[in-house]
């Protein structure tokens, strides 16, 4: 039976801070993808190997078996849907939090409890979708990609829907935090069948991520 096993993960700080992870589990990724073009890297098991992609692809590689398990963020998984993926550790990695910014100058408190219709910029449609909805507010939803900071400063929308770390960002294009929606974190995520058909390989490690994450909290 074929128990080799590949992992999902995104460059940048998921990948920083899997890595500790890794190795209470008793593995090292040999290159590391900030200086290599490689999309597949070896580990120190020949029978591991791990597969960079983009952090939102993550959970569409491991729900098709591409990878057998992955780590992402609550936010790609809260709009991805989390269809067939186990999700058995929130690993307590990549801490963050999904908030509601706007303007300086923008009377927020006024525009939401006023009912009038907010224009909200950002990558996260779903979760902002059901925030608002939750507070009886209409919000016309605009996809973006990236420099979400952007959408106020130019008129394009009255307040953005982001990920907020330590709020410099924010600060730097004169934004302000106005409400939090929700703490994220990066959760473990395994593909079912994977899970039967390779567990003697995958649950110990599943285990030791467990382990290490417990030590997190």
């Amino acid at each position: 039976m074929n128990q080799s096993l590949t992992l999902a993960l995104s460059k940048g700080r998921i990948f920083d801070e899997t890595l500790p992870l890794l190795e209470a589990a008793g593995i090292t990724v040999s290159d590391d993808p900030e200086q290599s073009r490689k999309l597949i890297l070896p580990t120190s098991d020949p029978v591991i190997r791990v597969v960079i992609v983009r952090a939102s692809d993550v959970p569409t590689y491991v729900q098709y078996g591409a990878a057998d398990f992955g780590v992402a963020g609550k936010d790609v998984l809260l709009e991805h849907g989390g269809e067939g993926l186990y999700q058995p550790v929130d690993l307590n990695i990549a801490k963050c939090r999904m908030s509601v910014a706007v303007s300086a100058g923008f009377d927020y408190a006024s525009a939401v409890r006023q009912g009038a219709r907010l224009r909200v910029a950002t990558k996260y449609v779903n979760v902002a979708r059901e925030h608002f909805a939750a507070k009886g507010v209409h919000v016309d939803l605009i996809k973006l990609y990236g420099s979400m900071e952007l959408g106020p400063l130019v008129g394009l929308s009255d307040a953005i829907v982001d990920l907020v770390s330590t709020g410099s960002t924010l600060r730097a294009n004169h934004l302000v935090e106005v409400e939090q929606i929700m703490d994220i974190s990066s959760r473990l995520v395994v593909n079912r069948a994977a899970l039967k058909t390779k567990r003697e390989k995958l649950q110990p490690i599943i285990e030791a991520f467990e382990r290490a994450a417990s030590l997190k909290q």
